[in-house]
């Protein structure tokens, strides 16, 4: 299933799903469900307000996203998309904005440094023995189409396209083999970073946390669509040319391996992001920096294009 965050004009985000070029409306879905059979709820169907919710509610929310799922293809087989829309059932993917598909996660999102040979390589260093993390901040988060300001701190305006695991279920000290049985969820994420910030305060954190540095989306891909997280070719375009083309299977430290060792001693919880690190050709590695105008396309295969425009502050 293909979950998004979707807003129609100047509306609140609602939670959707993408089914033959159109959006359906899952809590609208859901509130249709339960008016059927005589149940007494209100607002939206008792359905959670928001992807966040959602996969934090567990198997309880989660089976109401099924059941509303299956109800709307059904429909969206059978009606008119007009008529859905009239009755805020379903609208063409068209006529909605996509938003991140996590507006605003309950923790920082989890980053995955140098996990791929070539990109170490190419920024000099060596290959890691063990997964190297940081964080983004909530606050850094946009969504597809949205712009990306080339803050007037840096001079140094890099991309990375990345995986990223939403993560089903808490644990601590999960096995290797039993990690991939935690993940929701894959989407997109442009890691952007301001290089330059990067090094001049020898850490991660601050060069990669500005605002509107971590767009995501433009879907999340439920993990039944992935058995294999390293089966997935993954590429970055700037202004149409290809910047970055690699396969998730080059990744160093596998996202199975990924998600073991950040939970060693320490709880993950529903809803974690993971950013599970770029491939080679960075612009850090040619000079080629970004700039105001320039258009970012951050792809992965079996989740799509999560686009985004650089603008002047």
């Amino acid at each position: 299933m293909q979950l998004v965050t979707f807003r129609r004009g100047r509306g609140e985000p609602k939670v959707g799903a993408v089914w033959h070029e159109a959006v359906l409306d899952l809590a609208g879905l859901a509130k249709e469900l339960a008016a059927q059979r005589g149940a007494v709820r209100r607002g939206r169907g008792g359905f959670p307000r928001s992807l966040l919710e959602l996969v934090q509610g567990g198997e309880p929310a989660w089976a109401l996203g099924r059941e509303a799922w299956d109800y709307g293809k059904r429909l969206v087989d059978q009606q008119a998309i007009e008529d859905l829309a009239g009755r805020k059932l379903a609208y063409p993917l068209k006529r909605v904005r996509l938003l991140a598909p996590i507006q605003h996660p309950a923790r920082n999102v989890f980053c995955l440094g140098r996990n791929y040979a070539d990109h170490a390589a190419e920024r000099g260093a060596a290959v890691p023995e063990h997964p190297v993390y940081f964080t983004k901040p909530g606050t850094s988060v946009v969504g597809p189409g949205d712009d990306v300001v080339h803050h007037a701190i840096t001079t140094e305006l890099d991309y990375e396209v990345e995986l990223a695991v939403v993560l089903g279920t808490a644990g601590r000290d999960i096995s290797r083999p039993d990690a991939l049985k935690h993940v929701f969820g894959y989407t997109v994420i442009n890691d952007v970073t301001a290089r330059d910030l990067q090094k001049r305060h020898t850490q991660w954190f601050k060069g990669k946390s500005l605002d509107t540095f971590c767009p995501m989306g433009p879907v999340l891909v439920t993990a039944d669509e992935i058995p294999d997280p390293q089966a997935l070719s993954i590429s970055m375009r700037v202004n149409g040319q290809v910047r970055q083309s690699s396969h998730t299977s080059k990744m160093i430290f596998p996202v199975d391996q990924c998600i073991e060792v950040l939970s060693r001693g320490m709880t993950v919880l529903p809803a974690d992001i993971i950013a599970t690190g770029t491939p080679d050709g960075v612009g850090a590695a040619t000079g080629s920096f970004l700039k105001a105008g320039d258009r970012m396309e951050a792809e992965v295969e079996k989740i799509g294009v999560l686009a985004n425009k650089v603008v002047r502050p």
